[in-house]
């Protein structure tokens, strides 16, 4: 294989271009590859090894005569797992000029029922792996830790009077580093770090490691070729899906799933940032830790205990309250009592002990209890479960509903505006939503399914406790990979969601917030009618821009705007809408186009006819285009044009 399969998380640590791996239409297959007769002619047999660790059925053996002398699995039994090859050595001196023959053997139908070898050699040396270890006095806030992108992943534990108190998984570079990583140790001031990793024996990653009361590459912080500047991106490492969104009556908080310590997916902790204004970010500390690397902190959500129903805080100054999948333990519950900033666990955690995740807290006012809509697989279904409970402690299963998947939210609002006619919206990691009434127990539905977002756009989330009333939403733009960078993905911009009544029953509409508008800068603008294949432009040196776009056809029935180099056709006749290789429907008012267009530097977000539609799609413009370009043969065209200021200090 040339790497990882379909279905199969990012593998890494293999050498050259390719490796075997037989993950091949998931772990459900099986499958042995023998080799032919090899004549042992060195002390050692040093291999490449990663996958399931089920001895004797997703393993490498040596074979002599027919008979298993020598085996080894691979590393992994949890979900806390990762795709990376490390080494792996026998000696085979006592087989010396005896004819061997080396099988790889996939006998496994479950969880991590695959087996991934590569680069078998004979050697003199061994290559195997040893701990090796470094102890560290605390005297400063920071470690930094070198990465290689791409390079065998080290467990790497850091003890502290004996216990361990963080454990997770890196690229640890031996000698040039792509980035570094960093981990607060302030916790630990005075004490001492004992270090330990499983290491090549001739490494010297752990020397590397070094102390600093400042960030990394502090200076160029938020500065990078290809930070977005209006959109909100991790420090150091990987993001995925929002968690936790509240606003406290100040800060609007927004938790994360981050792999601090590299740029793909794992070692699930929550991250943490906070704003005043939803458009400009401080990141914080780490919201949440894992448990260990076999017990991550998966997805969750977090709210303002308003009336102290959990007993936590007072009635003056009552509690943050958050619900997360510890994934060796099941649905777990924490409070904050300093805005957010630390978290205590409930002592009695797991509250609720099912096969799912991503569990959605909301308060139920007619009922006076807490609801917790999350993601259910028992029975191998996929649906969203919903409990109750009146203290956020002790829950009781209501109901359940099916074909959901993932990260559900669950909120009441008003139709246009009238607070006396109100909805319910069960929403999944998909963006499809259902229209409906909610009892507190159960969820009844008026219609099938619908969808507001398109493309590059999951897990999301909207806030607890908001203003006004407001129905803040921010998701995951998945996909949006920015290479050769220290951080990687980012989420959407955030938008209000509204429901409206149209002539197909209650929808969904998304806007960007309004407090985007704070970011324009230079703004440019044109109202002209088109001739044949004339076009208009507007020269903006940016890259990163909002604009305002009405097409009012005239006779024509296509036409085009094409930002930067990302280009959007419309089709009036077919009532479709194309956004690169995304094609989506085309709401129309009057007969008119109405886009507004989000141009950052990894993404295009369109929202359609006042937020009927949204897309969001990942893309990376050229450094030479900066104009924006608009078509179609005899109509009216409107154009404006912001530049957008960065949102980072």
């Amino acid at each position: 294989a040339k790497g990882a399969l379909p279905g199969q998380m990012g593998v890494s640590g293999y050498l050259g271009k390719g490796l075997v791996n037989s993950f091949h239409k998931g772990d459900p297959s099986t499958g042995t590859l023998t080799s032919p007769e090899i004549t042992v002619s060195r002390k050692h047999l040093n291999f490449l090894i990663g996958g399931g660790n089920h001895p004797g059925k997703t393993c490498i053996n040596l074979l002599v005569g027919g008979k298993i002398v020598r085996t080894a699995s691979g590393p992994n039994d949890s979900p806390g797992g990762s795709e990376s090859l490390d080494w792996r050595t026998w000696d085979v001196s006592e087989f010396e000029g005896k004819a061997v023959v080396i099988q790889i053997v996939d006998d496994e139908k479950g969880g991590w029922g695959h087996i991934n070898v590569d680069h078998i050699v004979q050697s003199d040396r061994k290559k195997a792996a040893a701990i090796a270890t470094r102890d560290i006095a605390v005297t400063t806030r920071y470690l930094h830790l070198p990465v290689k992108n791409g390079g065998p992943k080290r467990r790497v534990q850091f003890e502290v009077d004996g216990k361990t108190v963080r454990e997770f998984e890196i690229e640890l570079a031996d000698g040039k580093a792509d980035f570094l990583a960093f981990s607060d140790v302030s916790a630990f001031a005075g004490k001492t770090i004992h270090v330990s990793a499983l290491l090549p024996n001739e490494s010297k990653a752990l020397d590397a490691i070094a102390a600093s009361d400042d960030l990394p590459a502090k200076g160029d912080l938020y500065q990078e070729k290809l930070r977005p500047r209006f959109h909100f991106t991790s420090r150091r490492g990987w993001l995925n899906d929002p968690n936790g969104l509240v606003f406290d009556g100040t800060d609007w908080h927004l938790y994360y799933q981050h792999n601090p310590f590299g740029f793909e997916w794992g070692n699930m902790h929550w991250g943490h940032a906070v704003s005043t204004d939803l458009v400009h970010w401080k990141e914080l500390g780490i919201g949440l830790y894992p448990k260990s690397l076999s017990d991550m902190a998966f997805s969750g959500s977090a709210v303002l205990d308003k009336a102290n129903t959990s007993g936590v805080g007072t009635n003056e100054s009552p509690p943050l309250a958050l619900a997360y999948t510890s994934t060796g333990r099941g649905e777990c519950i924490a409070f904050s009592t300093d805005k957010g900033r630390t978290w205590t666990e409930y002592e009695k955690n797991p509250v609720v002990k099912h096969a799912g995740r991503d569990p959605k807290l909301v308060w139920h006012a007619p009922t006076k209890r807490w609801v917790m809509a999350v993601y259910d697989e028992e029975g191998g279904k996929r649906r969203i479960a919903f409990h109750t409970s009146p203290d956020l402690k002790t829950w009781t299963y209501r109901s359940t509903i099916d074909d959901f998947f993932e990260c559900p939210d669950l909120f009441e609002a008003p139709v246009d505006g009238d607070a006396k006619d109100t909805r319910w919206i069960l929403y999944a990691a998909d963006g499809k939503y259902l229209v409906g009434t909610f009892d507190g127990e159960k969820f009844t539905k008026e219609s099938g399914k619908h969808t507001l977002w398109h493309g590059n756009f999951y897990a999301a989330q909207t806030y607890d406790n908001a203003p006004s009333g407001r129905r803040v939403q921010i998701g995951w733009a998945s996909g949006v990979i920015f290479t050769g960078m220290p951080f990687n993905q980012q989420m959407s911009v955030p938008v209000e969601l509204t429901l409206k009544k149209t002539a197909d029953g209650v929808r969904m509409f998304a806007e960007p917030v309004k407090e985007l508008d704070r970011l324009h800068g230079k703004m440019m603008a044109l109202s002209a009618t088109t001739e044949g294949t004339e076009t208009k432009t507007i020269d903006l040196d940016a890259d990163a821009m909002d604009v305002h776009f009405r097409f009012e056809p005239g006779k024509a029935d296509a036409g085009f705007i094409r930002v930067r180099d990302f280009e959007i056709k419309f089709d009036l006749k077919k009532k479709t809408l194309a956004c690169g290789k995304l094609v989506v429907p085309l709401p129309l008012t009057e007969g008119s186009v109405k886009l507004r267009i989000l141009v950052d530097r990894g993404s295009v977000e369109v929202f359609v006819d006042g937020g009927a539609t949204a897309i969001s799609v990942a893309h990376i413009a050229s450094e030479k285009s900066r104009s924006v370009v608009a078509g179609g043969d005899g109509a009216k065209i409107s154009l404006v044009v912001y530049s957008m200021k960065s949102s980072w200090k």
